[in-house]
């Protein structure tokens, strides 16, 4: 059925079936996909409705009413077809060829207001023919922790994927050694592109260079417009998503992030951050923590996820050099380490209060401070916190007044570092008072602005989750989790 053919598709009351949606994927043809259908579950309750979103796609929350969501996206009236996509990829380091989309589909692209293409992705929404003897489900707990976990890094300035919404369906689930089934829902997950560094390799291994090239050729036209003329824009468009991914980890790492399965299935072509499982955010800095119980050897631990990215990019190479020069890619993927530490060091130093630092010692005070939460085990979110908590002019005057309010206690054998760090920071607020690099001179309170900007106090770790997890589960207690993202989303 084709989506002129769709039932109630163009005269729907629902807002939601009224958008236009674009058949750019669908009209690749189905060696990319395969058509499924939408498990029917026993009981719908809306429990999560991003009205943030909506405006971007033209619509005004206050005339969406919770049961457009509900038919939409709990009980899928009214829109065909829904495309399970064809992927591989290395997980683990080890080629797996039984991938796909084993509980999701795409279920429409939709031209936003800023005229950018998205997806609408399904997860816990059924069977596919890439299930692999699950049930294609999603638990209720990895729902709530998806929601919040993109919000979060949303609202830290990462580039990520956001949930539009999440319906709890009733229908239960046993999972592990659980001697009581759990509960399920499904969400639904706005992208820039459902496409991953999976899907190029499928293609490799079956040997179809032709369909590498019209995916290709697909990805340059929706989500690399401004390569599309260019003569040489296959390397081109390798080159920025080199660019891209490079810049994407370092909001991970200043953001204290660890995605923990950085698969080349979860690897977005658009250098996009999407797939939330077993992530977590770091407690301290510790380059070594690891965040999915199974990654026995730490190879997608919280310090290895810039090299496993660099790797990552590495590896699609092999399915794109029967249309991109290997030499040319090799050019590309050199400037990762540039365009890491570039990205990385602007956003440290504006978690440290500067938006731009032309100063000497701006890399050595970066240093300082990594060092410093590496030795010391302070927390990490805390530190920045307190730095935009306390912050004052006093700290002009003496070293010793820098961070003397705050309840940061340095370990013994980190307080010399420390000591280091607050002589170098009250060196660098007076240098930049008395006007002296570039004509630069930054005002206390834009210093001050800045820390609260980018160093909110609400962090997402393992105990706050699990603290709104818990009346959830115990009580159908939902505040809690309304009150987090609140707090999330207004940067408290």
């Amino acid at each position: 059925m084709t989506l002129a053919e769709t039932p109630n598709y163009k005269n729907s009351n629902n807002p939601f079936l009224s958008l236009k949606y674009e058949s750019a994927l669908e009209s690749l043809g189905d060696d990319y996909y395969d058509e499924v259908a939408a498990e029917e579950f026993p009981q719908h309750l809306l429990r999560w409705r991003n009205d943030a979103l909506l405006p971007r796609l033209g619509l005004d929350p206050q005339v969406v009413k919770d049961e457009d969501f509900i038919t939409a996206f709990g009980k899928f009236q009214g829109r065909k077809p829904l495309l399970a996509l064809r992927y591989h990829g290395y997980q683990f380091g080890e080629y797996n060829r039984q991938l796909g989309d084993g509980r999701g589909f795409l279920y429409g692209q939709v031209r936003a207001t800023d005229g950018e293409l998205y997806d609408f992705g399904t997860k816990g929404s059924g069977r596919t023919p890439y299930s692999r003897g699950g049930d294609g489900m999603l638990t209720l707990k990895g729902g709530v922790r998806e929601v919040l976990a993109a919000e979060a890094l949303h609202h830290l300035g990462v580039r990520t994927s956001r949930c539009l919404t999440m319906i709890e369906t009733g229908l239960p689930l046993w999972r592990g050694d659980e001697p009581s089934p759990t509960r399920s829902c499904v969400m639904i997950r706005m992208s820039s592109s459902h496409i991953r560094f999976g899907t190029f390799e499928r293609l490799h291994f079956f040997q179809r260079p032709d369909l590498t090239k019209k995916l290709l050729d697909h990805v340059i036209e929706q989500y690399y417009r401004h390569l599309s003329a260019e003569q040489n824009k296959y390397a081109l468009f390798y080159a920025e998503l080199v660019k891209r991914v490079a810049k994407l980890v370092a909001q991970w790492m200043a953001a204290g992030f660890c995605h923990a399965v950085l698969n080349t299935d979860n690897m977005s072509i658009t250098g996009e951050s999407f797939d939330y499982g077993p992530y977590a955010f770091i407690p301290t800095y510790n380059p070594s923590f690891i965040a999915a119980y199974f990654d026995y050897y730490g190879r997608y631990c919280y310090g290895n996820q810039p090299s496993i990215c660099q790797l990552n990019l590495q590896m699609l190479q092999e399915p794109l050099k029967a249309i991109i020069d290997k030499d040319e890619m090799e050019a590309g993927l050199a400037m990762f380490a540039e365009y890491y530490q570039a990205e990385y060091s602007s956003l440290m130093l504006k978690k440290l209060g500067f938006e731009d630092l032309p100063h000497p010692q701006a890399g050595e005070l970066l240093n300082l401070t990594v060092e410093f939460l590496k030795d010391s085990q302070v927390g990490y979110h805390q530190f920045f916190y307190e730095m935009a908590r306390t912050f004052s002019s006093k700290w002009r005057d003496e070293p010793g007044f820098v961070l003397d309010n705050s309840d940061i206690v340095p370990v013994p054998g980190a307080s010399g570092i420390f000591d280091d760090w607050c002589i170098l920071y009250h060196k660098i607020l007076n240098d930049l008072e008395s006007d002296v690099y570039d004509g630069l001179r930054l005002r206390i309170d834009v210093i001050a602005q800045t820390l609260t900007v980018h160093n909110p106090k609400t962090a997402l770790l393992r105990p706050v989750i699990e603290s709104i997890w818990e009346p959830i589960a115990q009580e159908d207690n939902w505040q809690p989790f309304y009150d987090l993202i609140k707090d999330i989303q207004s940067r408290r």
